[in-house]
């Protein structure tokens, strides 16, 4: 089996990838003229350091090419090597094909040679390897901040509802709805099941519960306002989710998410979209056996489930489009495992519907407009 040195030799390109940590970083670099990489440790976060590594193994003409994993250390790494004109990959962890055959050895030295062999067959053109990560701008991440803390909050604010609910209950208090601001009562007032006041810690517990929550709901409030600013979004990508929110039965929590997440990059095709989200399905061939595995479920998880809960909404909001008639025929009579399935392929067609219509102005047919556009407006 060839080595990788054999694999770099024949050109001038210096290939390092880096294994990150919170406390070190272990940097492999494969050198044109050397048959096996050198291994080098530095301190975690020490750029200057490994820059200098980097262009010491370099000298002045070779070219650099570094790649390390998306993870914890997030984009900066490889935003900081391009701005310096070093081409960094960042390579998807799930993607890298491992060795199933025995128990596995997992150290920072095999996945860091692991990541190197993956670099070099990238750059080398072979695409199926692994997955390379697209690197979001500066901009881009900041515009993603909103909704995701709003998905978070919104898990917080169900865990203290249920909290609530749950204390209550296993004194035989029942019909008590925390997330509705006019049923809190005084719980210094509220008796037991047994006709007994609450116990005092129970009742400061419940108080302590409500404070969370009235701060979760204040919060979500000024989240929910900054999520529709634009002062983080290029003026085209806010035109786009402007555009989703004309769509009768998608709200600004499902366009935020949609446009910043998927539709602010380019996509070559419908089947690049598709992929990307990872709503196509997975064929199974081998010998005489010949089944689909589902959905492959890659990509941009985010955007797939605001896509799924689109598709339920548009049922119910565009009964008229083809896409919702489409739907009817095909569950017609079915069982509720295949209108769930159905309701996959509806998701992947509205995607795509919803794609051309940001991008060229067609609205979808049979979509009903809930209000004009602010631009829309203007042109009237």
């Amino acid at each position: 089996m060839a080595s990788i040195g054999d694999d770099v030799r024949s050109n001038t390109t210096v290939y390092a990838a880096i294994e990150l940590s919170k406390k070190s970083w272990v940097v492999a670099i494969a050198h044109p003229d050397r048959d096996r990489p050198s291994i080098h440790r530095i301190a975690g976060g020490n750029v200057a350091d490994l820059i200098g590594r980097l262009r010491k193994a370099a000298g002045k003409n070779q070219r650099i090419v570094v790649c390390y994993e998306a993870g914890y250390d997030g984009f900066w790494l490889a935003r900081s090597l391009a701005n310096i004109g070093i081409d960094c990959r960042v390579l998807d962890p799930a993607s890298i094909q491992v060795n199933r055959r025995a128990r596995r050895v997992k150290t920072d030295r095999i996945d860091s040679l692991a990541l190197l062999r993956a670099l070099i067959a990238v750059d080398r053109g072979e695409r199926h390897v692994c997955a390379v990560v697209r690197v979001p701008t500066v901009e881009e991440e900041d515009a993603r901040r909103s909704h995701r803390e709003r998905q978070r909050l919104i898990r917080e604010r169900t865990g203290h509802i249920n909290r609530i609910k749950g204390l209550l209950f296993a004194q035989g208090i029942r019909a008590i709805e925390p997330k509705r601001r006019r049923t809190r009562i005084d719980v210094g007032q509220m008796t037991t099941a047994e006709g007994r006041p609450l116990g005092e810690r129970l009742r400061r517990e419940l108080e302590r519960e409500y404070q969370r929550l009235e701060l979760i709901e204040s919060q979500l409030r000024i989240v929910e306002k900054e999520r529709d600013t634009v002062d983080a979004q290029d003026p085209a990508v806010e035109r786009k989710r402007e555009l989703l929110c004309a769509l009768h039965g998608v709200g600004g929590a499902s366009a935020a998410i949609l446009v910043r997440e998927v539709f602010a990059r380019p996509f070559a095709s419908r089947r690049h979209l598709g992929s990307y989200l990872g709503l196509t399905p997975s064929a199974y061939d081998s010998g005489s056996t010949t089944r689909c595995q589902g959905i492959s479920k890659a990509g941009n998880s985010w955007a797939r489930r605001v896509l799924i809960e689109i598709a339920w909404l548009w049922r119910k909001y565009q009964p008229a489009s083809p896409l919702s008639e489409w739907y009817a025929r095909k569950t017609a009579d079915q069982s509720p495992r295949i209108r769930r399935i159905m309701l996959i392929a509806l998701a992947r067609k509205l995607a795509i519907s919803l794609w051309r219509y940001v991008e060229t102005g067609l609205v979808p047919d049979g979509a009903v407009l809930a209000k004009k556009t602010p631009h829309q407006t203007a042109a009237t």
